[in-house]
Order: structure tokens, then sequence, then C-alpha cells
């Protein structure tokens, strides 16, 4: 049955409105409502891919292209879609074929520029594709290319000859010779042809490394025959993580794409969140020492995979995927002080959390430290054990490894310790580590009300009941409104746990319920930094968001809270802190550090996992403290970069035309507004120039660009009196003023507009060039 066009419309209408403000979450939802009415309409499905894409989900992207280039065979964009989506999902074979593809269609379509783009791409991979250079060759000898269409010849001879044809071989350079005799690469090939000697191969275009590292990445991830269809154990899973992530970051390192430019982030890592500065030199560095990593590790040659690693660190490279795979490899090497200090700083980050803790753990056993390895188990088990619990009851049964925890921290029976090392290294290290722990949770007996018991009551016998059950008789008498019977209770529990630390945070909120917010502030900080200190950075984070509700301008807790954030990995977390930092210091009118706060929120944006909305948003705060400085210079700057972002936002186009009006560059004016009609005009908004224009005059009412500019919109949409009488008025002002020459030029705009009585001005025209 088909469809209601009606409700089809509708939904295109809203996911574009969507896709315009570059809300991607509503676009997607708007196209599949579209979808469910005509399942196969390829518009429909073209823009589904387009919001998938900018929402980072690149598999789901690519097989709604594929569909689209069943539908439609000779539409080149899907084509060109699935090319750039197969990179960089590492199927370089689809890639280049769909290239390939997308070329010729384009070539058909007269669009040569698109044609020859695709067939660059195709090089780029893989630089020994003879058909694609032949095709390049081709193409620019009949545009006129004549150098470009040399090396292509001569790429094409390389192969040719590589492939034992040397009489074709001849033929290529021949070729190239004929288009430029004088050329010196031309020169030299026919020269070593002479000689016998074997041409240099094609070299790989910029960008194409990227994709080449993501294909080795995927390759190297491919389960073997002995690993179970379920999955990986948690070690495998983060050490995948870490390679695909720093295969993602040299993607869009070597990625030409506007879209990929603004997400760029690799800079951004370099030296923390401020490296924005870093020098090309040490970025390059960086770049090439992490390609030689992930080619060494997929050869099986970890010794020189850490190698470069660490090259790439020296080099200023700092993120938790880095740290993580040298910490792996250090371990695999068996040098155990130097994985360890890199595990470290991995173990705060969410991707690589438990990972690195039974990595920990296992390093730790090696070295015989039983009581240190059982603390790292033991950490790790509490992370495992929180994601087979409802999400809600995760935090409870994190707290309940508290007691657990600090129960063993005086456990000196090497036997025990030992065991509680092989008990959960044997639950979590196997591929099926997930449903192994939820069979466990079914099998232990069930608790009487709402409380979870943690998994660790299976494997320790440790005795911490009594702690549990002065929490909840802590938290009876809070509710009856017994706060000091609920104090005196968490301080006799204090004795017995002193480093307890949920009894502690529940102390603090005793405090809070008693007005004593300044008390309560004191506990949060110290247990908060004891948290952090153990790397338990969930924690840490929900005291110190406890701390900022108290007390809004303690800027000490939110710097920290953004810490504990960016360690975690929630950049967009960490840029709401960021934002919310700047406008305190706005508000306390400390522009210069309101200002600056916004430049480490934006550096924090660019480092690739964060929502790129921030970009525009942070940069039009940055923009109005500039103006607010009288600093036009640099706020044109940040309007500039704005206008590449957000090209519709109207308040954007605005303020570059009046900055430039201000600063007495009224060329630059004129070339930003006609910049933005011209714009408005391909979204076919004709209209909204006209009142864009009148709205920069209220503030600028003498210049005459902008009211010549006003008048050819006005000629343009018809209106051509009106156009007229402001041209009229404007060329008698010029006069008054002397500005002859201004004047004559309104004359001949009015003159183009062919008005009735074009004769008298015509004649007017005349008269002052003859005076």
């Amino acid at each position: 049955m088909p469809g209601r066009e009606d409700i089809f419309q509708k939904a295109m209408n809203d996911g574009h409105s969507a896709a315009w403000d570059q809300e991607w979450d509503k676009a997607c939802a708007a196209y599949r409502r579209a979808l469910e009415e005509f399942p196969d309409h390829p518009k429909a499905m073209n823009s589904l891919g387009l919001a998938l894409y900018q929402l980072g989900n690149f598999e789901e992207a690519l097989q709604i292209y594929m569909s689209v280039v069943r539908l439609s065979p000779d539409d080149p964009i899907p084509m060109e879609k699935v090319s750039q989506l197969s990179e960089r999902t590492g199927d370089l074979k689809t890639a280049v074929d769909a290239a390939m593809r997308a070329g010729d269609l384009f070539l058909q379509q007269r669009d040569t520029e698109k044609a020859l783009e695709n067939w660059v791409r195709v090089t780029n991979v893989n630089p020994e594709n003879a058909v694609a250079h032949s095709r390049l060759a081709q193409v620019h000898e009949r545009l006129g290319h004549v150098q470009q269409a040399v090396i292509e010849y001569l790429a094409i001879a390389s192969i040719v000859q590589r492939a034992g044809n040397a009489e074709k071989t001849q033929e290529m350079v021949s070729k190239a010779l004929s288009l430029l005799p004088n050329s010196p690469e031309a020169k030299q090939a026919q020269t070593s042809l002479k000689m016998g000697q074997l041409l240099p191969k094609p070299m790989r275009g910029k960008g194409g490394t990227g994709p080449i590292r993501m294909a080795l990445v995927k390759q190297l991830q491919k389960p073997t025959a002995s690993q179970s269809t379920s999955g990986l154990d948690p070690i495998a899973e983060a050490r995948q993580k870490s390679l695909t992530q720093l295969a993602e970051l040299l993607f869009e390192f070597s990625d030409d794409n506007p879209s990929a430019q603004e997400k760029r982030g690799l800079s951004a890592i370099m030296k923390g969140t401020g490296g924005l500065s870093l020098q090309q030199s040490e970025q390059t560095k960086a770049v090439l020492h992490l390609g030689l990593a992930i080619d060494a590790q997929t050869k099986g040659n970890e010794s020189q995979a850490a190698e470069e690693l660490e090259g790439a660190l020296e080099a200023g490279f700092k993120h938790a995927s880095l740290y993580f795979s040298l910490g792996l490899l250090r371990y695999k090497g068996n040098r155990l002080e130097s994985a360890q200090r890199f595990l470290q700083n991995s173990v705060k980050h969410n991707d690589y959390a438990l990972g690195t803790r039974l990595l920990l753990g296992q390093l730790l056993v090696k070295k015989s430290l039983y009581d240190e390895a059982a603390l790292e188990y033991l950490e790790a088990l509490k992370l495992a054990d929180s994601i087979t619990v409802p999400a809600e009851k995760a935090d409870e049964v994190s707290q309940q490894y508290e007691p657990l925890i600090e129960a063993h921290q005086s456990q000196k029976d090497e036997n025990i310790l030992r065991k509680v090392c092989e008990n959960i290294n044997g639950l979590l290290m196997r591929p099926d580590w997930r449903e192994q722990l939820h069979k466990t949770r079914d099998q232990m007996p069930k608790q009487e009300g709402e409380m979870i018991a943690p998994l660790a009551d299976v494997i320790l016998e440790a005795q911490s009941s009594s702690v549990l059950e002065s929490m909840n008789r802590i938290n009876q008498l809070a509710r009856i409104g017994s706060l000091r019977s609920a104090m005196d209770e968490a301080y006799h529990a204090v004795q017995y746990a002193p480093t307890y630390l949920p009894l502690h945070a529940l102390m603090g909120d005793l405090l809070v319920q008693e007005n004593r917010d300044a008390d309560a502030i004191a506990k949060y900080s110290i247990v908060a930094h004891v948290y952090s200190v153990r790397g338990e950075v969930m924690q840490a984070t929900k005291l110190l968001r406890r701390i900022i509700q108290l007390a809004p301008m303690d800027l000490g807790s939110r710097n920290r809270l953004i810490d504990q954030l960016v360690a975690r990995g929630q950049t967009d977390e960490a840029v709401r802190e960021y934002l919310e930092l700047a406008a305190i210091h706005y508000r306390l009118a400390e522009l210069d550090l309101a200002r600056k706060t916004y430049t480490t929120a934006l550096r924090l944006v660019q480092q690739g996992n964060a929502n790129r909305d921030w970009n525009a948003h942070i940069m039009q705060r940055m923009a109005d403290i500039d103006l607010q400085r009288l600093d036009w210079k640099q706020a044109l700057r940040i309007y500039e970069q704005l206008r590449s972002i957000t090209p519709d936002d109207e308040s954007t186009r605005r303020q570059l035309v009046e900055l430039n009006l201000r600063m007495a560059q009224p060329d630059k004016a004129m070339g930003e507004l006609e910049n933005y009609i011209t714009y408005l005009e391909g979204q076919g908004k004709n209209d909204l120039a006209i009142s864009f224009i009148e709205e920069v005059m209220q503030e600028h009412p003498d210049q005459p660009i902008l009211k010549r500019a006003l008048a050819a919109r006005l000629h343009y949409a018809g209106r051509t009196d009106e156009a007229i009488a402001i041209l009229d008025v404007l060329g008698e002002n010029l006069m008054q003023t002397g500005d002859k020459h201004g004047a004559q030029e309104v004359i001949n705009q009015i003159i183009l507009m062919n008005p009735p009585n074009v004769s008298d001005y015509r004649q007017l025209l005349i008269q002052m060039q003859s005076s």
C-alpha cells in the first residue's frame, strides 16, 4: 500500500529543518519517519545517510548509501559516499571500486572536477592503480593540464614497466615527452629506460595514509578461530578501542574534507588540551610515529610498535589510547616498570579503566605483589559488576565494594590474596565475560528488599556487613529527621572503617541537611581528592558536582571537576563546565579570564570526540567579548571562522559587514555583503537579502555601498521604482559632498536599470562628464 505523500513531505521538511540547524539526531528521526511512508525513496535515503554520517554512525550510513546505489546506479553522489565511508571503515577494495565508478559517472555528467577528485582518491589509497592513473592522464591532457598529465603518464609507465611490458612503458614515457619536452621528470624517465633502470614507483598522495592505517587495524582485529564468537576479553576490547582510536585520529589528520578539518583533533590532543600552537614539525613527527606503530603491530613486531608509540609521546602526543597501548606492549615485552607507569595514565578513562585494572593486576602478580594485585582485581570486578546491573543501581553496587576492598587492604595471607586474583582473573579474562557475570549473578541468593549484593560476595569471604548495616541505620535516622543521632552513628562507624569513603560522603550529606555547607564542602573536597587519587573518577566527579551545587562560585572545585571529566573522556560535560566557568568570570567583569576560558574550551572541543555544535557556540561568545573590548581585528577573525562553520547565521554575516565598515574597509564589507547575498540566492531566499541590507543600513545609514546594494536587490526583485528613488537621493547627496565620481557611478547604475526616462539620466551623465 503506497504511503501518504503529505506525511512524507512533512517528515522530509522536518528533517531538512533539523539538518539546517545541525540537529542531526532530530534529522535522523524525521528522515526515518519519511522512509516509513516510502521505504525506497532515494532522496530520503540520501538525506538519512548524510545525517548518520554527521553523527559518526559510519557503518549504518554506508548501508544506507549502498541501498541508494542499488536503487539509482547511475547517480554518482551516493556512489561517492560509499567510497568515502568504505575508507572510514577500512574496506579499501570497496572504496577503490566505488570511487572508480563514481568518477566515471561524474565524467558522464561532464563534471570533470568531481571525476578527477574521485580518481585521485583511488591513487591515494592504491598508488599502483593503472586504470585510475590512465583516467587522470587522459582528462588532464584534454583539459590542458599538461604538467599533471605528464605526471600521470609517467606513473602509468612505472606500473606497466613492473608488469613486464617494455613497449607500453616506452610509449607512456614518449607520450609524456611529447606533451612537455622540457619536463625534467620525463627526461629522467627516458634516461632511466636507456640505462635499463626501474622508474620510481608512483607516490601515495596526501590523505592516503589514514585509510590504509584504518584498514590495517581492521585486519588486525579480525577474530581468530580460537576466539569465542561472543566477543573479546576486557583487555582485548581495550586494545581494539585504542588501536581504532589511534587510526581514527590519523584518518582525521590526513582527511582534507571540510567537515574533517572542522573536527580535527590531533593537534589539540598534543600537549594536553593546550597544544594548538604546537609546531607543525612536531605534529608531523607524531603522526609518522603513530603510523609506523600501527604498521608494526599488524606485522607482529610489538617491540618496534612500542618504540614508535614512545616516539609519538616524546613528540607531544598525549592520549589515553596511546598510554594503554604502550602499557600493554611494554607488559608483553616484560618491561613491567614502564608498563605500570603508562597504565597509570589510562586507568581514569572510561574506555580503558577495566582493561587497565586487569592488566595492572596481572602485572603486579608477575611482580609477586599479591596485596596490590588483589586490590586492582577488586577494582576491576567493581567496574565489571556495575555493567551487569541496571544503570540506576550501578552506583549502589560500586559503593558496596568499598568495605570489601578496605578489608582486603589489611589482608596479609598470600594464599588468600593469590586466590582472589585467580578467581577474578578467571571470571573476567574470557571472551564471554559479560555472559559469565550475568550467570554468576543469577546463581546468587536473592536479597530481601531493593539492595543488590555485589558479585564479590561469591568470590570473597570478607566480613564487611557491619559497615553496610551502619549505613542503613544512618539513612533511616536521617529520613526521620534525627540528624544528630545519624551523625553519632556515623562517627561510631568511622572508628571501624576509617577509610570507607561512602561513609565520609554520607557524613557530608548530613552536614548539608544541618545547613553546615562550609563543613560539608570541606568533607566533600577531601573525599573527592581521595577518590581521584584512587583512580575512581566517577565518584570524584559526583562529589565535585555536589560542591558546585552548594557553592557555584567555587572555581577551584569547578576546575577539578573539569579535570576529572576530561580524564574520563566526557568531553561534552567538560565543555559545559568550562562554559559555566567562563560565564562566572563574565558576570564578575573578568573579560580576559572569560575569553581565556572560552579559548581553552574550544581547544577541548577540537579534540574530535565532542559535539561539533560547540564550535560556533563558543566562538560566538569569544567574539562578543572581543567586541566589548573594542578588539575589532580579533573579533573579525573569529567571525570569519564562524562564517565558514555556520554560513547561514545572519548575525555573523551582519557583524562581518559592520566590522569592516567600522574599520574603514568598505571593499571588504561589500565583499562580505555580496558573499552572503550569493549564498541566500543559492538557498532560494532572495527576500531575506533585502531585509538583511535594510537591517545593516539602520546601523550605517550614510554608507553609499549599502544603499547601492539595496537598490540592486530591489531592482532584481522587480521593485525598480523604489530602487531608483533610493539612488536618486544618493546621487544628489554625493554631488553635494563633492563626490562627483561616486555620483556618476550611481547614475550609471540607474541607466542599467533602464527606467522609462532613461534618456534623461544619460543626458545628465554626459553633462557631468563634460563638466
